[in-house]
């Protein structure tokens, strides 16, 4: 079921999600929502609190268009190893119509539990990499946003506040 993605400056996303404690049929009707309200949007990654859930789980799929699908569902994800540095143009579900330059690791590794149950670790360059500090961000609380300097914050609210309210008009 594709679900409602929140919309900045909705309260809930500043909010930090709480660990998974059971993987139960529940979690994973969220974690099969989650990739369907994703590919819909379209985008590359979800926090479940991107759709009002405060749990730790995110699903992230890099693949180009013209690729088989990659999917891959997170449970209590969390960064245990990072190095490099790079910049890159972001992009939010959460926050529609507006990308930012942002300094993130180019390389992390990721430990956390699949669908399953099982303990899993994944290593990720490039987008990929960049993609799981993002939807780890959206676990704490923290928009891509948050990351860029306070000038360029304020431009942002002025800006966004625009878009939103061209967007309203032309509905």
């Amino acid at each position: 079921m594709v679900r409602k993605i929140l919309s900045y400056p909705d309260p809930e996303l500043k909010k930090i999600s709480l660990a998974v404690e059971q993987i139960d049929d529940e979690v994973r009707q969220l974690a099969k929502d989650m990739a369907e309200t994703m590919y819909a949007a379209p985008g590359v990654g979800l926090a479940a609190p991107q759709i009002g859930v405060l749990q730790r789980i995110v699903a992230i799929d890099t693949s180009a268009k013209d690729e088989p699908a990659d999917l891959i569902v997170a449970i209590n994800p969390e960064i245990i190893y990072a190095e490099g540095e790079c910049c890159e143009e972001e992009g939010c579900l959460s926050v529609p119509e507006y990308y930012a330059d942002v300094k993130r690791h180019t390389k992390v590794i990721i430990k956390g539990l699949s669908i399953d149950g099982e303990e899993q670790q994944w290593e990720a360059e490039g987008l990929l990499a960049v993609a799981f500090q993002h939807e780890i961000d959206h676990l704490d609380g923290i928009l891509f946003v948050d990351h860029i300097s306070p000038l360029k914050r304020g431009i942002f609210r002025r800006k966004y506040k625009k878009i939103m309210m061209d967007k309203g008009s032309q509905e």
